[in-house]
């Protein structure tokens, strides 16, 4: 083997070129999951677009806590309206308002028209602007304060056998601006009095939906007040002059998604809805950093997508939402399942701030918002201008009653770096996936076949006899390292899971703040461990084959792997194997170059030939009597000799005794012949250069030097970057979600797959990696260990979520302060609580509600949620919150509920036992797109109006038991009404408190959708 080339497989040149390949790529990953692209010095880099207003904006969007149910929630929803106005004024389009009812007002463009004198005619410039005038508006603003829908969801979570189900009744008060294209049909076609409203106008059009309602406990600064400011300005940008698109724009500003996605499923009974047939969903799931591509409904529509100039995300994640591993959603499910084809656009980290005080303008920045900004802006363009006929034909829904929008094909899709994105479909990626199970592994046996016919295959090569010579046995160890890799991989491997469940066990919460300090752990002793079993056989028994057999390993494990990719993508139309096809097809590569480099050897018969030839000579010679046999012989002659007088005053200076002093004597005995090693390899005189390393087979010899660096090149780069950017998303989108009740051990076993797949690439070649590298690596093992196992796992940066409700029986005035979460840290929080000293902390778990937290409660502070009369306690005006009469038909089971809240919008009916019907007065007639109440019943109907203290009407009815007749029984349960404006200070006195003296660590978010719920009990 030439080892003087730079390139050459010696361990110098192995670890400078692996580690820098490593460096090289690996830093950008970090660099890019961790940086959010710089926003431009220019805010008007875009005509129409104005990225300092658009920061102005969110500032004034997220002074406060909005959810559905407060005041500041309307005073947002006024303002919205009122900065529609000013962009469409500002951009001197006409435009009107629409509310359903029959009000309608007319707003001209507000340049006004030039005068004319008495005797002058009217100018060609004035009778276009009278025309102009004529014409549809240029956009409608629905200020949509009428719909409402009724459904029934059953959960996931029931007892004995039977899932629960919950009912809700919503009225909507979502705004919804439709920008007329210029291919849509001209007139107010969506007025159930217009002459054509009997069948579907246009083309459709391109929707881009944001909720502007917050949680309770955020100021929604990501989730979603990014996505409503990008509408805002998606608005300015499509009504400014020369941008006007083809395709009409409906901006839906939806309001209630984050008590159960209200607002899109209010939307769907709105004229509009039948015109959509792509849309944007935008959406918050952290407070910052890049917007990812959550899902896609298609291949088609995620090529539009890939026009952003920094599109982040990869198929994965929609994935997780598929396999039901992410179990929140947003209104893209709604959009989804209406037929409309479209994608999920969101920010999903740092989760540690998601629906805390932290998501605010403080804790992101204009790079986040101009992120999401510039990426909508070139999908909404992509969209709106398309003519290829993409989103036309007949509707994968069939449904005849929308506009037509064409049917999609399952993608795949991912990024690189944040810079590029490759679109493909399912079905390429399922061709590619077959073909390459089928023709790989046939290529490499007729390799094999050809490698073998040319008596070069040393694979598995034993003892072999030469022709004529059979009872003499040559070795050419061809088996030395076959069963190396398994071993070292399964030992490796296990190592790592095995530190995964110690911390896991010891300091399970510690990738909650420290994600790559368990990543430097689990890498470093995988690398470490791989090493040490690698190197250590190869240097007690050295084989050039040893890279060889771990492809050939590594093929047939990544062979396997392909097959269950394979069968999710055919069955499951699961995408995310694209990795594992990527990396089995480099696998298979650097396998093929590790066959084909061995038509550079001799045969091995002739290698054969030369170690018997080579072992004849050498007996032949050691027959025949040679100097040192000589001059032994000569010195045994002597044996009778005396021994030489001792020397003295007359002995001679130089010695006469046959003329031989100790120099000759010395030469003659250090002679010796220099025979071949012939152990199990050729050498020739005239290749000098051409040497095995170090012990290994002397037949590699003439294997090429170079081919190690193909086979790297082919194996590692492009897998790495794209198994190291799915690992990182996999695992920053996993390490904080322990405190919400989800499994513990995942984020680690994540980390130690991607640490192993990250690494693979590496295997052939570990061997060559000088002891530097692992012996940097093993103290970075134990440093990351130590840490892992005795670090606190929170920090201001990263806090803990503890989730907060209070619950007062309006009945009696019992109130209790229920904090939520991983039973080790309720405590600690609740300890610093002033209120809760001296009281008995109890914690139960409540898996109808939240599985995989404890739920501690202690006695608080009153709630101050209604206006209280001067100098009377609240705890004496409980009974005042909520007031309800039950009213039962006679001799039916059936009963009428009539319920009036003070200062809330939202009040619940919860049910001991379930009930199998259910109206709300005033609610719209079922139109069949939502469920209805299944047989096994419901448990609970949610009550909310988009005014305040309205009174709610509803009618119940339940099933008759058997044995029973009608009439005969009743039902019970609690009335409840909901208060989740925590606006003004005192007002929940109880997570004020919390707040104050909980430690620096902690952040306290809403548990269910009331901060504070009040309740009565009723018996019918």
């Amino acid at each position: 083997m030439k080892c003087s080339a730079p390139f050459s497989f010696v361990p110098m040149a192995v670890t400078l070129f692996t580690a820098v390949v490593y460096l090289a790529i690996l830093i950008p990953l970090l660099v890019v999951h961790e940086t959010v692209p710089n926003a431009p010095s220019n805010p008007t880099l875009y005509r129409g677009l104005n990225l300092t207003e658009a920061w102005l904006d969110l500032n004034e969007l997220t002074n406060g806590y909005h959810p559905f149910n407060s005041r500041r929630n309307d005073q947002v929803r006024d303002w919205l309206l009122r900065r529609i106005e000013g962009i469409l004024d500002s951009n001197n389009v006409s435009w009107d308002t629409d509310d359903q009812a029959g009000g309608r007002q007319w707003i001209r463009a507000s340049e006004p028209l030039p005068i004319t004198g008495l005797n002058e005619f009217p100018s060609d410039h004035a009778h276009e602007d009278l025309q102009t005038q004529k014409e549809a508006p240029a956009a409608t603003v629905f200020n949509d304060i009428i719909a409402n829908y009724t459904s029934t969801a059953l959960t996931n979570i029931g007892v004995s056998g039977r899932r629960a189900g919950i009912s809700t009744y919503f009225e909507g008060c979502n705004i919804i601006v439709y920008i007329r294209g210029t291919e849509d049909e001209e007139g107010e076609w969506w007025n159930p009095d217009f002459v054509s409203s009997t069948r579907v106008h246009g083309q459709g059009g391109v929707m881009v939906n944001a909720h502007f309602d917050s949680v309770s406990t955020g100021y929604g600064a990501t989730d979603d007040g990014v996505g409503v400011i990008t509408a805002l300005q998606l608005i300015k940008y499509f009504t400014t002059a020369g941008n006007k698109p083809k395709k009409g724009v409906v901006a839906l500003f939806n309001n209630g998604e984050e008590d159960g996605l209200y607002g899109a499923k209010a939307f769907l009974s709105h004229p509009m809805a039948k015109f959509v047939h792509t849309f944007l969903n935008l959406e918050g799931a952290g407070a910052g950093g890049r917007a990812t591509l959550f899902r896609s409904t298609d291949t088609e529509v995620t090529r539009a997508y890939g026009r952003a100039h920094h599109p982040f995300g990869t198929v994965v994640s929609a994935d997780g939402f598929a396999l039901g591993f992410v179990r929140s959603e947003t209104d893209y499910v709604v959009f989804r399942a209406e037929g409309f084809r479209g994608l999920d656009v969101a920010f999903w980290e740092p989760r540690t701030r998601y629906h805390t005080d932290e998501d605010d303008t403080k804790h992101t920045s204009k790079d986040s918002l101009w992120h999401m900004l510039s990426a909508s802006v070139e999908t909404l363009k992509y969209l709106t201008s398309d003519t290829s006929g993409t989103f036309l034909g007949p509707r994968g829904d069939h449904d005849n009653g929308k506009v037509k929008n064409g049917s999609g094909t399952d993608g795949v899709w991912f990024d690189l770096f944040g810079r590029m994105f490759a679109v493909f479909g399912l079905r390429t990626l399922f061709a590619w996936s077959l073909t390459l199970l089928i023709v790989s592994p046939l290529i490499l046996i007729v390799v094999s076949y050809i490698l073998i016919r040319s008596d070069k295959f040393y694979f598995f090569a034993g003892s072999v006899k030469p022709a004529g010579h059979e009872s003499e046995a040559v070795s050419l160890q061809g088996w030395r390292g076959a069963f190396r890799f398994p071993i070292a991989f399964v030992v490796s491997a296990a190592l790592t899971v095995g530190a995964a469940f110690l911390i896991r066990k010891i300091n399970p919460l510690i990738i909650y703040s420290s994600q790559y300090a368990v990543w430097s752990m689990s890498l470093s002793l995988f690398f470490c461990s791989y090493w040490f079993i690698m190197a250590g056989c190869n240097f007690v028994r050295p084989s050039a084959l040893n890279r060889g057999y771990v492809l050939f390993w590594m093929f047939i494990f990544g062979w396997a792997l392909l097959v269950a990719a394979t069968v999710f993508e055919d069955r499951y139309k699961i995408s995310g194997g694209y990795m594992f096809v990527i990396y089995e097809s480099a696998i298979f590569l650097a396998t093929l170059v590790g066959l084909l480099e061995l038509f550079a050897l001799p045969t091995k018969s002739s290698i054969i030939e030369a170690l018997h030839d080579d072992h004849e000579t050498m007996e032949g010679v050691d027959a025949v009597p040679h100097s040192d046999g000589i001059i032994e012989a000569a010195d045994g002659g002597n044996d009778d000799v005396t021994e030489e007088a001792e020397a003295s005053e007359t002995t001679p200076l130089v010695s006469g005794n046959d003329h031989r002093g100790p120099f000759g004597a010395t030469f003659a005995r250090g002679y010796r012949r220099q025979y071949p090693d012939t152990t199990d390899g050729t050498t020739e005189p005239h290749e000098k250069k051409n040497h095995s390393f170090g012990e290994e087979q002397k037949w590699s010899a003439k294997l090429p030097t170079w081919t190690w660096l193909l086979q790297f090149l082919l194996l590692g780069p492009f897998t790495i970057i794209i198994i190291g950017q799915v690992g990182l998303l996999l695992v920053t989108a996993t390490a904080q979600t322990g405190t919400d009740g989800s499994p513990l051990l995942l984020p680690y076993l994540v980390v130690t797959l991607f640490s192993v797949l990250v690494l693979l690439p590496l295997g052939p070649f570990i061997h060559r990696v000088t002891h530097h590298i692992p012996t940097f690596l093993l103290l970075v093992f134990i440093a990351t260990l130590i840490y892992n196992l005795t670090a606190f796992p929170f920090s201001r940066n990263n806090r803990y979520k503890a989730y907060f409700q209070q619950t007062v029986d309006l009945d009696t005035g019992l109130n209790r302060v229920t904090i939520a979460g991983l039973e080790e840290y309720v405590r600690d929080i609740i300890s610093y609580v002033p209120s809760a000293s001296g009281q008995q902390i109890n914690c139960t778990a409540r898996a109808t509600i939240r599985d995989g937290i404890s739920f501690c409660s202690y006695s608080g502070p009153d709630a101050n949620v209604v206006e209280k009369v001067a100098g009377v306690p609240p705890s004496k005006e409980y009974e005042s919150w909520l007031t309800y009469n039950v009213t039962r038909a006679d001799k039916q089971n059936k009963a009428t509920f009539h319920i009036s809240g003070k200062e809330t919008k939202a009040c619940i009916i919860r049910f001991d036992d379930p009930f199998t019907g259910f109206k709300v007065h005033g609610a719209a007639k079922s139109d069949g797109k939502w469920a209805d109440v299944p047989e096994t019943g419901s448990d609970q109907i949610k009550l909310w109006h988009r005014d305040w203290e309205r009174e709610w009407v509803v009618d119940v009815e339940w099933p008759v038991s058997e044995g029973k007749k009608e009439g005969d029984e009743g039902r019970s349960g609690r009335v409840v009404c909901l208060w989740s404006d925590h606006n003004v200070p005192g007002t929940i006195p109880a997570l004020d408190e919390v707040q104050r003296f909980a430690p620096e660590w902690t952040s306290i978010v809403k548990l269910m959708d009331g901060l504070v719920e009040g309740s009565k009990a009723f018996i019918i």
